[in-house]
């Protein structure tokens, strides 16, 4: 199997969840290899800087300010960054968040961020990306980060709710894959489960570093790039990726 990224050459991409961590290391990597990337954050002057660093590099990143837990900023988003950029042939769904709460006593409005941020928040962007590709008939690619959390319950206080909702992203993966098969779209679909990536997701959540050797941004970010470099014919629908003696 012979892998290149050329296809996408000058081609654009959307990543959520740009402006730090794994989002980060990815659209470095695709400006890299020459895509046009549009990073959506909340912290839009993060997703700056790495666009200045980035000058001369054969692509180029521009930055969005978008809630990926407000449906009407998701959708209002997609559509600037498809009147400002162009059709859209990669979606890497990558916002995510955890926030330390539990089931038995836990508050509902974390619950509902969680929930809004790593389950609705994807759907919308996968929606308003899959109508743009299939209104253009793009041979396209949807990538969901997910976690190895998204295939084996773990007893780890504080995350009893980011690791259903994990479960849900491969659900919906899958479910996708399915529904593009049926439809008979050129759309490949990549769900991408991580295990522990060491960033400050942990300190945001609550977590804090975890005893076990740690994956880096950079190593998703290369994981993005070997399912987006996969021949046409080759849909890596799920890949997981650990480090080693974890």
């Amino acid at each position: 199997m012979v892998l290149s990224i050329e296809r996408f050459s000058g081609k654009v991409a959307v990543v959520t969840g740009a402006s730090v961590g794994i989002g980060a290391s990815i659209v470095e990597e695709l400006v890299k290899s020459g895509i046009i990337v549009a990073g959506l954050a909340r912290r839009t002057e993060n997703v700056e800087k790495i666009a200045q660093k980035l000058t001369g590099q054969k692509g180029k990143l521009y930055a969005f300010k978008c809630d990926m837990t407000v449906e009407a900023e998701v959708i209002a988003t997609i559509k600037q960054v498809i009147a400002k950029l162009g059709p859209i042939s990669i979606l890497i769904n990558n916002a995510g968040l955890s926030l330390s709460t539990s089931l038995l006593g836990g508050d509902a409005e974390k619950w509902k961020t969680v929930l809004d941020t790593n389950i609705l928040g994807l759907c919308i962007a996968t929606r308003e990306v899959a109508q743009n590709m299939i209104a253009n008939k793009t041979a396209g690619h949807i990538i969901h980060i997910n976690s190895v959390l998204g295939h084996q319950v773990v007893d780890f206080p504080g995350l009893n709710v980011y690791g259903p909702s994990k479960y849900a992203v491969t659900a919906l993966a899958e479910t996708l894959r399915l529904e593009v098969n049926r439809e008979k779209l050129q759309i490949k679909v990549t769900s991408i489960s991580p295990g522990y990536v060491k960033t400050d997701f942990q300190s945001v959540s609550g977590v804090g570093d975890l005893p076990v050797p740690p994956l880096h941004p950079t190593d998703i970010a290369d994981a993005v790039i070997y399912a987006l470099s996969t021949p046409p014919h080759v849909n890596v629908s799920e890949l997981t990726v650990r480090a080693v003696g974890s």
